[in-house]
């Protein structure tokens, strides 16, 4: 996820959209015509040079010119060419912004400011690509003459060299007319290969990033009903966001027996979510481990891990297809068992109401559904897969109180031999909870059950409830 976190959206969709077109398609044409065109001057000169044998002693230096310009202009005209990749990238970044804000933006009545904001950077990508377009120009004005130099000696050396005869004297002449023009071709074309092959380059360098830890390892060992039951373990966990950053969990250590339901809070920015992107491995140790029955799971394929583990995000992500795919995307539970998920969830009277009924298409990112109801589609997910480790990512942020409550009674009823870890966004949705975890700077300042910080003035969570006008 490194290269997500670092690089701007803008310029991921540059090297996927335009530099693959170059890739895929400008290149190949180009070799094509690279090609046509070189077997065209070879057969020119060969019929040029059979005709006036004495044409071959001004090949070398007319060759040696095409070459020294075609250098020139390679080495300029690359350079011009990153420049010009890389100032199209803010163009996009922008778009993307400007379309996923536009409601905000209009309710504001700034678009002359975004339009204005376009504009300047798309003029900064045409200053780049201006002098691009120049340096093809001056390519052509010199290729040009240089051709003209072969047509001169190619007729100069027909009529000086005594060739007595004119079908020959002809046919050289016709063909040095036309080598002008293919040899401009040849040497513009080869260059656009060396400009285009920044692309490539561009493509290399996203090809050769850090990978993702394997999906599947063969020689796993875990049983095919891991993990049976539950339990989690921190022992003194490790952990940043990438290399050269700073610890966000500074050596964490608790043990969360299996079935147990443990609230998890603090400040923002005390490492909550970090303790669950770790759990997934989206971010991997930096030192320490985390036990799930006893497995270490640094040693397990991701695919593995992640499809033992459930979550209920903060931000719900849906996607483009019917509310059936979005519950059960690989196909494997009956309409009688969504439906029941969808009652549990508290979705079935509004799924009821839809015409498709389990198959209502949902837009791309579930647009045309509530956050609220975003969220109760992830939950009705999660009770289908019924995994024996359930985590709360601040699930119920989206949802009000009631909602929130009835929801709360659901996981309650349904994950009770599960293992939950909630990540709390309201205090009240934690009290009833086994454990509380405090934490404060990525350290754990507290590991007890409510009741018992509560009965402690001086705890943290004492003063996180008071705040909340729980106490």
């Amino acid at each position: 996820m490194d290269i997500f976190d670092t690089t701007p959206l803008g310029r991921i969709v540059n090297r996927f959209s335009k530099d693959i077109d170059s890739v895929d398609f400008t290149l190949p044409q180009l070799w094509r015509a690279v090609i046509s065109q070189f077997f065209s001057v070879l057969a020119t000169i060969v019929v040029i040079s059979m005709s006036t044998p004495i044409f071959l002693a001004v090949i070398v230096p007319i060759a040696l010119l095409y070459y020294f310009a075609q250098r020139f202009y390679v080495a300029t005209s690359r350079q011009l060419m990153r420049l010009e990749s890389v100032s199209r990238s803010p163009i996009y970044t922008h778009f993307s912004e400007t379309i996923t804000g536009v409601t905000t933006i209009r309710a504001y009545t700034v678009q002359d400011r975004f339009i204005d904001e376009s504009d300047n950077r798309v003029d900064k990508n045409q200053v780049c690509k201006y002098p691009s377009l120049i340096a093809n120009r001056w390519l052509a004005v010199r290729l040009e003459m240089v051709g003209n130099l072969i047509i001169l000696f190619a007729a100069l050396f027909a009529v000086l060299g005594g060739q007595s005869n004119p079908g020959l004297v002809g046919l050289s002449v016709s063909y040095a007319l036309q080598v002008t023009q293919t040899l401009n071709w040849l040497v513009r074309m080869s260059s656009d290969i060396e400009t285009n092959i920044v692309a490539v380059e561009r493509i290399k360098e996203y090809g050769e990033t850090k990978q993702e830890a394997p999906w599947e390892l063969e020689n796993s060992k875990v049983p095919r009903d891991w993990p049976i039951q539950g339990q989690v373990v921190f022992e003194n966990f490790k952990v940043r966001y990438r290399e050269g950053l700073d610890l966000v969990l500074r050596g964490i250590s608790f043990s969360i027996a299996g079935g147990e339901k443990v609230g998890i809070v603090g400040r923002t920015g005390a490492g909550k979510s970090s303790l669950t992107l770790s759990l997934f491995r989206i971010i991997e140790a930096a030192g320490g481990r985390i036990l799930i029955d006893g497995v270490d799971i640094a040693t397990l394929g991701l695919h593995m891990l992640r499809s033992r583990l459930t979550i209920i995000p903060q931000d719900p992500v849906l996607f483009s297809g019917t509310l059936r795919i979005n519950l059960d995307p690989f196909e494997v539970k009956s309409d009688d068992e969504l439906w029941k998920a969808l009652e549990l969830s508290h979705l079935k009277s509004f799924v009821k109401t839809l015409p498709a009924g389990l198959n209502h298409e949902i837009n791309e990112g579930g647009e045309n559904l509530s956050v609220g109801q975003r969220q109760l589609v992830c939950l009705a997910r999660a009770l289908l897969r019924k995994t024996k480790v359930l985590v709360l990512d601040e699930a119920t942020a989206a949802v009000d109180l009631e909602t929130d409550d009835l929801i709360q009674k659901t996981i309650r009823s349904e994950f009770t031999e599960c293992t939950v870890l909630t990540i709390a966004h309201r205090l009240n949705t934690i009290m009833d909870s086994d454990k509380v975890v405090v934490l404060d700077k990525g350290e754990i300042t507290e590991f007890a059950s409510p009741t018992e910080l509560l009965d402690n003035p001086k705890s943290a969570f004492y003063s996180m409830a008071k705040d909340a006008n729980l106490v």
